[in-house]
């Protein structure tokens, strides 16, 4: 069967770019190995889907060439897809630091994107494995469990490693290096932290605890929830160092992000001195952990007690937690996978290969990575748009 485009994968990038190009009045296939399109979008933000996030910047991706993701991010915008998602009558709200999410459910997402692919008479298989792809005589064969197809321009959108419970697998850098691309290494990222021993007999009984942090790994840091959990550590801002962070480098915390805390701790001492210092954690800290710290890491006495040396030094160790992390939950858990398709061997402005005119790459299979917080999910739309504009 003969087609202009092939899209291999129906995840954001994929259903993206396929309406894009099919408005162009292209004849587009996409064909998806899993029994159903929109897999990751219809679990992403709790099922709300955390949809695009509205301050989007370069500086917001992990990348071997932080430049590559300017001009794509650039052309489609967090306010273009804002329109798109009007257009389609979804309420959202913006829940912090310009997050959109779907007021109801992010199946109104996939619904939109299915939509708008239809309009654009894009046609969409779903149960079809493909077994190889050639290129020969100017055009491209895909060979599937349902048939061969063959097109001028065929668009990678297969995702990355990230949860393999929804179907992911390596295919799309398999192919690449097929085509001659380098693939940089891979590995999990927004992903829960691990511990072991020790360090995580200390802290499992508190699963379920969480409190405010700003995590450290060499020089990024952010701010955002931490959660206790019977393995290690998630929430936010560990899910977000987590992307800077690898085994053997020092990680660390500070557990009183808001207050400068030799300064809070001098001024308690002299409001009130008889007060244990236990108690005084307690009421910035979550009654349970600030115990533990109490139990296992800093004398508790009466606050008349400490020298102002000490509670300096108490100061300076609450806002410098060294935590010792074994590794991460990996691609079980993860949110995305870091590294990916070498973005030397595209062009910036349509995601073709170099190396294999009519070839495109896009989303998380190209060595791009956001934060946490609807950044990914713009660079799946971006990069979806000028794969499919070009195409």
């Amino acid at each position: 069967m003969t087609d202009d485009v092939l899209i291999l994968g129906a995840g954001a990038a994929g259903l993206f770019c396929a309406f894009t190009a099919g408005q162009r009045g292209l004849r587009v296939r996409v064909i998806e190995h899993a029994n159903k399109v929109g897999k990751k979008i219809l679990m992403s933000g709790g099922g709300r889907c955390n949809f695009t996030n509205t301050g989007t910047t370069p500086a917001n991706y992990l990348s071997a060439n932080p430049h590559f993701c300017k001009s794509a991010l650039a052309r489609y915008k967090p306010q273009d897809f804002i329109a798109l998602v009007d257009k389609h009558g979804i309420r959202y709200h913006e829940k912090e630091l310009g997050q959109l999410f779907c007021d109801e459910s992010s199946k109104l997402i996939v619904r939109m994107l299915v939509d708008e692919c239809r309009e654009a008479n894009v046609v969409i298989q779903t149960d079809c494995s493909i077994t190889a792809v050639t290129h020969r005589n100017g055009r491209f064969e895909v060979a599937t469990s349902q048939g061969v197809y063959t097109a001028a321009s065929v668009v990678v959108a297969t995702g990355g490693l990230s949860i393999p419970s929804m179907g992911a697998t390596g295919f799309g850098y398999a192919l690449a290096k097929q085509f001659g691309h380098t693939v940089l290494p891979t590995r999990a990222g927004l992903v829960p932290l691990t511990l072991s021993g020790k360090p995580l007999d200390d802290l499992a009984d508190l699963s379920g605890v969480a409190l405010p942090v700003e995590a450290r790994a060499g020089d990024a840091s952010f701010r955002g929830g931490l959660l206790i959990t019977h393995r290690g550590l998630s929430g936010p801002a560990i899910l977000q160092i987590s992307s800077y962070w690898q085994p053997g480098e020092p990680l660390t915390l500070n557990l009183l992000p808001d207050v400068d805390a030799a300064d809070w701790l001098a001024a308690q001492q002299a409001e009130r001195p008889a007060s244990e210092l236990r108690t005084v954690l307690s009421e910035a800290l979550p009654k349970r952990y600030a115990q533990r710290l109490c139990e296992r890491w800093i004398a508790n006495k009466p606050l008349r007690q400490y020298r102002a040396a000490e509670l300096k030094a108490i100061a300076a160790q609450l806002e410098n937690w060294p935590v010792t992390a074994s590794g991460t939950e990996g691609y079980r858990t993860a949110e995305v996978t870091l590294g990916g398709v070498d973005t030397d061997g595209l062009s910036s402005s349509t995601m073709m290969s170099k190396q294999q005119p009519g070839l495109y790459f896009i989303g998380e299979v190209v060595d791009v990575t956001g934060w946490l917080g609807g950044y990914n999910f713009q660079w799946a739309w971006a990069s979806g748009h000028a794969a499919g504009l070009a195409v």
